[in-house]
């Protein structure tokens, strides 16, 4: 039987070839076929196909500035709670074969945020969908991820490692994290963890904002935070100081050493989070008695819980910079001294990249524009 070959008008419509004599012929139609059926199928969704983004109530700003610069719309989720403040989530729409992602941080309520999150993804994964990621820009209980001498017999929990456990067994199949506070929290998963950093965007406001850059020193209000102040001197070619601080109990700063020189030079203080604050409160004071001229803190995660902003009011800061990981609006209208880095378009293309498979780690060192 003579080859069975597509007519010019077949191709167009991406039909089939029925039967060729030649198997290898007929593969090769087959192939070239189903080609030109993806690429009708990619027509009509020229909008990156089979993606859903959704978003908790904990961040709906951010979430709504990742989907605008993918350029696609937020799913639809009705989240409410029962009269004895049990949460309900009702996905609203098909999830089915769908690569989902749900954005929800680790703020405000954090307790019923985490808890809703782990609803989503687990209506998500119930109702068939193919991958579930968790986006979380601050992730809960980040700090409680070991078990610290100062607690008496080592009787502390491990609550990183339970969250981690909490949003596996829920069904989440990768998560996308930002500056977590210790990167060890990696290894509490069984599943990949993209976790990014918000050094790249912090160097981008440093060179655009403080026009004596040159002439600064960053420092970090305690040890742990070493390596990430010194890659950020590395990177501005300036030198590095760092404060060490006793601690007697949690959220209270007992003792502060300054090492390193910051006579006549623009300090800027780095850190992943601050909570009340009290640590770069202290750690601002010092360093104008030790001579610098003017004190910046640049920060990740500005929680800002009891205190912290009447602190930061009464502080010596120039400016103190968070980024978007948490929602920032009502800080900034309570206290002028508060900056915002947008960190959606990080966020954004950590999902698309993802999305398409393709490598995340440009992202460590550059900011998509």
């Amino acid at each position: 039987m003579p080859d069975t070959k597509c007519t010019e008008l077949d191709q167009n419509d991406c039909v089939m070839p029925v039967r060729s004599a030649n198997p290898i012929r007929a593969r090769s139609l087959i192939r070239d076929n189903l080609e030109k059926q993806a690429g009708c199928l990619n027509l009509i969704h020229s909008r990156m196909p089979n993606i859903k983004v959704f978003s908790g109530t904990s961040h709906p700003d951010l979430a709504q500035r990742i989907v605008d610069r993918l350029g696609i719309d937020l799913g639809k989720v009705v989240t409410k709670k029962f009269s004895n403040l049990e949460t309900c989530v009702e996905i609203g729409e098909s999830v089915r074969g769908e690569d989902v992602y749900i954005v929800q941080s680790g703020s405000g309520e954090i307790n019923d945020n985490l808890m809703e999150l782990l609803i989503m993804i687990n209506a998500c994964k119930i109702a068939s969908a193919s991958r579930v990621t968790a986006v979380i820009p601050c992730f809960p209980y980040a700090r409680q991820d070991k078990k610290d001498k100062a607690h008496a017999q080592s009787r502390a929990p491990i609550s990183a490692k339970l969250v981690a456990n909490m949003l596996s067994v829920a069904g989440a199949d990768h998560i996308i994290t930002m500056d977590l506070h210790a990167s060890q929290i990696q290894g509490f998963f069984d599943i990949p963890v993209d976790n990014l950093y918000a050094e790249p965007a912090v160097l981008k406001w440093i060179k655009e904002n403080i026009p004596e850059w040159k002439n600064s020193i960053i420092v970090s209000p305690d040890a742990g935070g070493a390596k990430r102040v010194t890659s950020i001197a590395d990177r501005l070619n300036v030198e590095f100081a760092l404060i060490h601080k006793e601690r007697k109990k949690a959220n209270e700063v007992a003792s502060m050493v300054l090492v390193g020189d910051v006579k006549d030079k623009i300090a800027i203080l780095v850190d992943d989070m601050a909570d009340t604050c009290g640590t770069i409160v202290h750690a601002a004071d010092r360093l104008v008695e030790a001579g610098a001229t003017k004190v910046y803190a640049i920060l990740t995660h500005g929680i800002f819980s009891g205190p912290a902003i009447s602190r930061i009011n009464n502080a010596c800061f120039e400016a103190v910079v968070v980024t978007n990981t948490i929602p920032q609006d009502g800080h900034m209208r309570d206290c002028p001294k508060i900056q915002c880095i947008d960190v959606s378009m990080m966020f954004a293309e950590a999902v698309r990249r993802t999305h398409n498979g393709e490598s995340v780690s440009y992202l460590f060192s550059n900011v998509p524009y």
